[in-house]
């Protein structure tokens, strides 16, 4: 994918887990099989990372519940569909990664689901686990609530967590859901910093209770929970780089944070924005639902091609360096701005004129074909009534 000259976009989680791409797939759509892993694997993608298990194979909610729109936002209610955490611990799904690091998400029912789960990916011979990601933020299975956002229950499952895991290996992480007021940030990551288990966070999932409404049919646009859903992509972007940056700012320094966007990474400049709130490696979600795995690598290419531009060898340097608001940096973007319109203004003059260009010199000559056309109907029609 790229050349030794090229920047790199390796990065290290939990201490010593190597990626040698910063980049890589959430859990959720197009994560639930062998196949669908094999094509992540297949890709620039840094890791593979599984489809949120539960302890049985369950199908989810009713269909339809996902909408798209590809410029604005993605809904799902999905209720976690999947095939049961032995099929994700098998070795037909971790082969499927092939050579780079496997990770197992986990989203119980319950506290005595995830203990389960938990002991049976850590303790499983033969196969290979690179991490696990337990899921604290899932808004969509119907009678749940998200566990992350009740405090004592988040402690109370968290103190489970560390006891089951003391004596393993495998590094641990927990999903948190978007947190949108000051104390709140604080209180979870107070809670958070108590567990040496946790190695790494990942943050955010979808924004919960979203509801779109087709006009047309004067309905929900999806079928469970009365249409209420998870809102994912660009509608939430610059809430997934707010929790980003203050998760950073409050967790201690040995937890690394993860940034996900089913916020809307779309791009290498998504991806860069994330790096410099100070995330140690980003997950794609809504992007790789819509576009397939091929996002990976574009991306990736886009990335690259932005520290080549700003003179970055590793994105080491630019990590968690987002400067503070000052009038020469506004200057400074300004100028490019404008820089930037200027040249696409050149651009444009040089090369052939635009359709809209054509159309509107062209419009005076359509307007003539039509006066003439309904003169010559006229004639016509006058000799017919003539003749008659």
């Amino acid at each position: 994918m790229t050349s030794s000259s090229s920047p790199s976009l390796s990065t290290t989680i939990c201490g010593n887990l190597h990626l040698d791409t910063c980049i890589f797939n959430a859990s959720g759509p197009r994560t639930g099989s062998s196949d669908a892993l094999a094509k992540i694997a297949a890709s620039a993608a840094g890791a593979v990372l599984a489809k949120s298990a539960t302890v049985l194979e369950q199908t989810g909610n009713d269909l339809p519940r996902t909408w798209q729109s590809d410029t604005v936002a993605s809904l799902n209610s999905e209720g976690l569909p999947n095939k049961g955490i032995g099929y994700y611990l098998s070795d037909e799904a971790i082969a499927a990664a092939g050579s780079k690091p496997y990770i197992v998400s986990l989203s119980g029912h319950n506290l005595a689901d995830n203990l389960a789960m938990l002991k049976q990916a850590s303790a499983t011979k033969g196969v290979h686990v690179s991490a696990i990601e337990l899921n604290l933020a899932c808004p969509n299975v119907i009678g749940h609530p998200i566990i992350a956002y009740d405090f004592d229950q988040l402690a109370t499952v968290l103190t489970a967590v560390q006891a089951l895991m003391a004596s393993s290996s495998t590094p641990l992480g927990v999903k948190l859901p978007p947190f949108f007021d000051g104390p709140h940030f604080e209180k979870a990551a107070a809670i958070i910093n108590q567990f040496t288990c946790i190695q790494f966070a990942t943050s955010i999932n979808t924004v919960g209770n979203a509801l779109v409404v087709d006009s047309v049919a004067e309905m929900p646009a999806i079928r469970p929970k009365n249409g209420f859903g998870g809102l994912s992509g660009p509608a939430i972007k610059y809430t997934a780089l707010a929790n980003v940056k203050k998760m950073r700012e409050l967790l201690r320094p040995d937890i690394a944070v993860i940034g996900v966007r089913v916020g809307g990474i779309e791009s290498g400049d998504d991806v860069f924005n994330m790096i410099l709130c100070g995330a140690q490696a980003v997950q794609v979600g809504t992007c790789h639902w819509i576009e397939g795995p091929k996002c990976f690598d574009r991306i990736a290419e886009e990335l690259q091609d932005i520290m080549k531009r700003k003179g970055y060898t590793s994105v080491d340097e630019f990590r968690g360096k987002l400067q503070p608001w000052s009038k020469e940096g506004a200057a400074k973007s300004r100028d490019a701005r404008r820089n930037g319109a200027e040249a696409k203004t050149k651009t444009g003059n040089s090369a052939a004129p635009s359709n809209a260009l054509v159309a509107a010199d062209t419009t005076p000559l359509y307007a003539v074909i039509a006066v003439l056309l309904a003169i010559i109907v006229g004639l016509i029609n006058d000799r017919m009534k003539n003749q008659a």
